[in-house]
């Protein structure tokens, strides 16, 4: 950091002496010193308002750009996820869901949803209160599953990009952290009570993240990809009627 540092200074003081010399020959030249400092102050004025188009203009525009590109390659990332573990474990997680109908309707989504439905539905699902029993479902085969698709998980969280996607990255961890708490119980078939509902907040956390992740990244394949969102329509986890085959 020092190196750095001095090196910048003296790059600065070769800066001022160059600029120094030709002000210098410029007087030698023209001998106006009226001249010089009228363009000098001029220059220094102008300096404020270039900073202010390349910090807040220019930078913030490159910033949106490449944000966005970040983003797209992320939601590629998300989209390996759901074809790996999200679909399948939103399936499974349906089990355990107590209330089924109500979020069921509300994710019957069709080729010709538009943008106001997804926004009405948005707004929905964050309000809509899962109720995940995890003395519904088998419990064995979730750790199976997340068992299997460990090595996966711990992939996409040593993707340094997903810093960048807060709440994909929440998800993971949610995910992970279930994982664990399964993984480490030798059997899970007669545990106490409190436990039971202790995995069940666990489940239910991922639960929530999972859907409102999947929702997403459905309105995203809506507006970027509707080739891919034609395909997610139909092998939506949440229709019961729902066929890959096209009718």
């Amino acid at each position: 950091m020092r190196r750095i540092l001095n090196w910048q200074v003296l790059l600065g003081l070769i800066l001022i002496t160059l600029s120094a010399g030709v002000y210098y020959i410029h007087y030698i030249i023209f001998r106006d010193v009226h001249h010089i400092f009228i363009y000098l102050i001029g220059d220094i004025g102008f300096v404020f308002f270039e900073v202010l188009l390349v910090t807040l203009v220019l930078h913030q525009l490159l910033y949106y750009r490449e944000k966005k590109a970040m983003l797209n390659k992320l939601n590629m990332v998300i989209g390996t996820f759901f074809s790996e573990v999200g679909t399948e474990l939103l399936k499974i997680f349906s089990g355990f869901d107590t209330d089924t109908f109500e979020i069921t309707q509300k994710l019957g989504i069709t080729n010709d949803w538009s943008e106001k439905e997804f926004s009405k539905t948005c707004k929905s699902i964050k309000k809509h209160d899962y109720q995940i029993d995890s003395k519904q479902g088998d419990l064995e085969a979730v750790k199976n599953f997340l068992k299997e698709k460990k090595q996966f998980l711990l992939n996409l969280l040593g993707n340094s990009n997903l810093l960048e996607h807060e709440s994909f990255t929440n998800l993971l961890w949610a995910v992970f952290h279930l994982a664990e708490e399964l993984i480490h119980r030798r059997s899970l078939e007669v545990l106490p009570e409190t436990d039971y509902k202790h995995l069940s907040g666990d489940m239910k956390r991922v639960y929530n993240l999972l859907i409102a992740e999947w929702f997403d990244y459905m309105k995203h394949l809506k507006n970027d990809y509707p080739y891919l969102f034609s395909l997610a329509v139909r092998t939506n986890p949440f229709d019961e009627n729902a066929s890959v085959e096209v009718q």
